[in-house]
């Protein structure tokens, strides 16, 4: 079973209606359906992924693309100036185009960016994870090219697991209000992650049994401390503000996890084309 086939064909149609293709019957229904050849153009270097989502437009519109004629090149690191090419018809080829490769760079320009934090992180026993920091509607694809990136994926949603986070402690009067609350759930294999933001609230999350905790926008000076406080069992997990170039200052044993949503709300612009030309 392929990407293709897990419900994706409802955002395709979204996706699609954007474009209107029924907006002009005539024309759509007047466009050669000659087999033409596709030259996927790689214009920058990347770590291409999102094919799956690539095929899965162009099959959409009616074509019969095999992903396993793709999967080679799925995950690869390529140069500017490389190309993939692929056999449509014109009509589809035409029609699929611009959703196909809106796709597919969303997706490559993320596992790109990510690669680069996991490069750093390659020798370290800490783990890299995204976020829930995703565009409405392309979350399966993003935290896909997290994981063809070499990252790690946190919650898809929000009751993968529980995280207190401040609006919930503010509702509930504190730390220990909203503990209570979300330990009243009675869901015995889902994890509760609890935000923290000093290290006094870290010591009432001990005293509270946490373990799994979060240490939002800690200082140097702070992190080093709450290593020392950490308990067996327990889970660090990092946030806040981390970037490329400040990210071995968070590599510090005693962190299981660095979540960083800049991995797909601020990963870099990549390029990618595609060409048409006849055959024969």
């Amino acid at each position: 079973m392929s990407l293709q086939t897990l419900g994706f064909e409802s955002d395709y149609a979204r996706f699609f209606a954007e474009d209107d293709l029924q907006g002009n019957a005539f024309y759509l229904n007047q466009l050669p359906t000659d087999e033409v050849e596709c030259i996927l153009k790689i214009k920058s270097d990347v770590r291409l992924s999102g094919l799956p989502y690539f095929v899965g437009a162009f099959n959409y519109l009616g074509a019969k693309l095999d992903y396993k004629n793709f999967e080679q090149y799925e995950g690869k690191n390529y140069k500017k100036g490389e190309v993939i090419t692929f056999k449509l018809p014109f009509a589809i080829a035409l029609s699929g185009e611009r959703i196909a490769l809106n796709l597919l760079q969303q997706s490559t320009r993320i596992s790109t960016f990510t690669e680069k934090f996991v490069a750093i992180a390659a020798n370290k026993n800490t783990k890299i994870l995204d976020t829930r920091k995703t565009t409405p509607g392309l979350r399966q694809l993003e935290k896909y090219a997290v994981r063809v990136g070499g990252a790690h994926n946190h919650r898809f949603s929000q009751s993968d697991a529980w995280m207190i986070k401040d609006n919930h402690k503010t509702f509930f009067g504190g730390l220990e209000g909203a503990w209570k609350y979300f330990q009243s759930m009675q869901t015995f294999y889902q994890n509760i992650i609890v935000e923290i933001h000093s290290l006094e609230e870290l010591k009432l999350a001990f005293d509270l049994g946490v373990k799994n905790i979060m240490l939002d926008n800690f200082s140097q000076d702070d992190l080093r401390s709450a290593i020392a406080m950490k308990k067996p069992g327990v889970t660090y997990e990092v946030s806040g503000g981390v970037k490329l170039e400040t990210l071995n200052d968070f590599l510090l044993d005693g962190i299981d996890v660095i979540s960083i949503g800049a991995l797909t709300h601020s990963a870099p612009h990549i390029d990618l084309s595609m060409k048409i030309r006849p055959v024969g």
